[in-house]
């Protein structure tokens, strides 16, 4: 009866549901894993066990009061002291009776509302009972008052708990006990994060706009992003999402009879009207196409003929700051719509009935006809190594990636992220710019990651406490900032390209800021992989992401590691590039990289160097990628804006030789020499050659644009 009653008020309350229960039917020895979020934690797992179920729980914790004593001592419980080295030895007894045990895992209640690190306890009774697991994961709780996150929270929030089918720990054998513990608790955790990704995949929105107005429904009156003139709440991004949809729908579409594509050029920097672009366009079916305004008209017009677009959304104020040429792209045909002249066509009845209903009925004011499978945004890529592709992003591509981090890094509602990577790029788009709209937390967006003096100031000024950039920006602020500007950083993450050594030590020493460095492609949504403060390994890019699958390719003249391909749900729908497309689809949803890595036994991965970016020396493949880095920071003599390129040439006795290029007039082969030396390379990884320009090719990511260097010194 009590049981019933329970069930009864915690689905009026909560709208509470169970899903796949039939696992709890598991006969012993098993171990039920739950997340443990909230002290209501024990009630929603206890009203779906049977009664020979029982709790672990502390006994020294059992004593703080009568209600303690009363609610963890009973027939139900467990108790252990949690103090004493036979507590673990007393529960593997139980177990290998044939027992069935619930384990908060983490021993405490999560102080961020994401998994936090499991006790080594756990792998070590795995270890010695071979129990069966069943993962759990509690949905919604997080948001509960009683829980001790510092998230906003919600009397009562909707709550659901999610089983996953028994799992068999792996048998580990020949190794320590202590190796083997610390293997078993990997493997649990590993799998809590994919069972969490795969219950918000399968539960949570399928689309970017529902997803966004989904958190906007709990937080209507926070502010979410802001730019250097304006800020915004949700209720106010949502609502200029739906009326600049409306006019999108008008100037967009074509008269009956003569549809316009479904394709839009966006052309804008990182500032409010973005994002409100993105929602307007969404809201009426159409796909944001991105252009990189960094690339040049020519590669504009090259990518605007790829994806087949007629139209272009820009702005006035923008192109006459960032000096553009639009002339190519208007003499072609292309249609250019500015900002500017769209908001002046939204009357001010329309805004007073939008700002109404946005008070009355946030959550229907803006809808998305797409689905989960369509086509998001189309990027495209930096083209240094050949033609741009156009990358197709579907919504669950975007969102599978942004639920892929959510799940091993502790974002929460009072952080604040400051991005200055542009949209164009996956990794400004999806990490600096998405994931704080659907999580729910602060975005600051800065036009231009090139201004290494005003940044940190700028972080001092907001507050950030997350911080995003590629090795070449993060040096170019470390160089300029000072040590109080990045204080309230808590996160930096860096992308887009190998992180130096030297960098490192810049933000470590002068910052105290640890960068945990990520890797990925626009291919990938673009997350493959990254370090975290519960999962970092110095001089990898990190773990691979939950849900990402790998193999890797042997290559030629490469000892260690081979070719890496990639596969999960994150991998693009496809390119617009016919022949790129089918190469793509050949692979059965694997995605060639083109990079060489090793992946180690616990998912790190190791970047070696882009196969392109080998080079064949007497038979030897020789990694251009490390022999750059080797130089990196090697010559303080001639300054910090000193940069070093190398590239390769064909040889007639060699087959191949390197060159190194560099905008310090002063460096000479023999300094270059001497660094490849000290670092312990062969001397096949010598350049031959030393150039000297005024100033290297950069893309808009600040990476080296190696292709125009190759046509520069040819």
């Amino acid at each position: 009866m009590m049981i019933a009653f329970l069930r009864w008020l915690v689905r009026l309350l909560y709208r509470f549901r169970m899903h796949n229960t039939e696992v709890l039917k598991t006969p012993g020895p098993v171990l039920l894993i739950p997340n443990h979020v909230s002290w209501l934690d024990w009630l929603f797992v206890g009203l779906c066990l049977d009664e020979d179920w029982k709790f672990v729980v502390s006994s020294t914790s059992a004593e703080t009061s009568w209600l303690h004593r009363k609610i963890m001592i009973n027939r139900r419980t467990f108790p252990i002291d949690i103090l004493s080295p036979y507590a673990v030895k007393h529960m593997a007894e139980f177990l290998q009776k044939k027992g069935r045990l619930v384990l908060f895992a983490e021993g405490r209640l999560s102080r961020t509302g994401t998994l936090m690190k499991l006790f080594d306890g756990t792998g070590f009774l795995l270890h010695k009972t071979n129990a069966k697991v069943i993962t759990a994961y509690l949905r919604g709780a997080p948001r509960l008052p009683f829980s001790p996150n510092r998230d906003e929270k919600r009397w009562f929030p909707t709550v659901s708990i999610h089983f996953k089918e028994a799992l068999t720990p792996p048998h580990i054998d020949n190794v320590s006990t202590a190796e083997a513990r610390d293997r078993l608790t990997a493997w649990l955790r590993s799998k809590m994060l994919l069972h969490q990704f795969e219950t918000e995949m399968k539960f949570g929105a399928s689309t970017i706009p529902e997803a966004i107005v989904q958190t906007a429904l709990l937080r209507p009156k926070h502010v979410v992003v802001e730019d250097i003139t304006t800020r915004v709440n949700y209720r106010q991004l949502i609502l200029g999402g739906a009326l600049m949809g409306r006019q999108f729908a008008r100037v967009l579409n074509g008269s009956a009879g003569t549809p316009r594509p479904t394709r839009v050029g966006v052309l804008l920097p990182n500032a409010v009207g973005l994002p409100v672009t993105l929602l307007g366009l969404w809201a009426i079916g159409k796909v944001p196409c991105l252009l990189n305004y960094s690339s040049g008209a020519a590669t504009m017009l090259a990518c605007a003929q790829l994806a087949g677009m007629k139209q272009i959304i820009t702005s006035r104020n923008f192109i006459a700051r960032a000096k553009l040429d639009v002339e190519p792209l208007t003499s072609a045909g292309l249609e250019l719509l500015y900002l500017e002249d769209i908001r002046k066509r939204i009357g001010a009845g329309a805004k007073l009935a939008g700002a109404l209903r946005a008070r009355l009925g946030l959550g229907s004011l803006l809808r998305c006809p797409h689905t989960g499978e369509d086509t998001a945004v189309i990027l495209f890529t930096s083209g240094s190594e050949g033609v741009p592709k156009g990358v197709e992003l579907t919504h669950r591509n975007l969102l599978s990636n942004m639920r892929q981090m959510l799940a091993v890094i502790d974002l929460q509602d009072w952080d604040r992220l400051f991005n200055a990577m542009p949209m164009f790029h996956s990794f400004g788009l999806t990490v600096g710019t998405l994931v704080p709209l659907v999580r729910g937390f602060f975005v600051f967006l800065y036009p231009s990651p090139l201004h290494f003096r005003l940044i940190p100031n700028i972080l001092y000024l907001t507050d950030c406490t997350v911080m995003l950039g590629t090795n070449t920006f993060l040096a170019g602020y470390g160089r300029r900032a000072h040590p109080m500007d990045f204080r309230a950083v808590r996160y930096l993450i860096a992308a887009a390209e190998k992180l130096q050594d030297h960098t490192i030590q810049i933000w470590t020493r002068q910052f105290g800021v640890r960068p945990l460095e990520g890797y990925g492609a626009t291919e990938c949504s673009p997350a493959i992989s990254v370090n975290t403060p519960l999962g970092f390994k110095a001089g990898t890019a990190g773990r691979l992401l939950p849900g990402v699958e790998y193999r890797l390719e042997p290559v030629e003249g490469v000892a260690e590691g081979g070719r890496l391909h990639v596969r999960g749900p994150n991998v693009m729908r496809g390119y617009l590039n016919k022949d790129a497309n089918e190469k793509f689809k050949a692979l059965g949803g694997w995605y060639d990289t083109g990079d060489i890595a090793k992946v180690d036994s616990e998912g790190f991965v190791t970047i070696l160097g882009r196969l392109k970016r080998f080079a064949k020396i007497s038979g030897e493949m020789v990694s251009l990628t490390a022999v750059e880095e080797a130089l990196a920071g090697a010559f303080p003599q001639y300054g910090r804006r000193l940069e070093i390129a190398v590239i390769s040439r064909a040889d007639s006795d060699k087959g191949e030789a390197l060159v190194a290029v560099s905008n310090e007039p002063r460096l000479t082969l023999q300094d270059v020499r001497g660094a490849i030396q000290s670092r312990g390379l062969p001397n096949l990884a010598v350049p031959r050659e030393l150039k000297h320009i005024k100033e290297l090719p950069k893309l808009g990511t600040g990476k080296v644009n190696h292709r125009e260097l190759e046509k520069l010194i040819q």
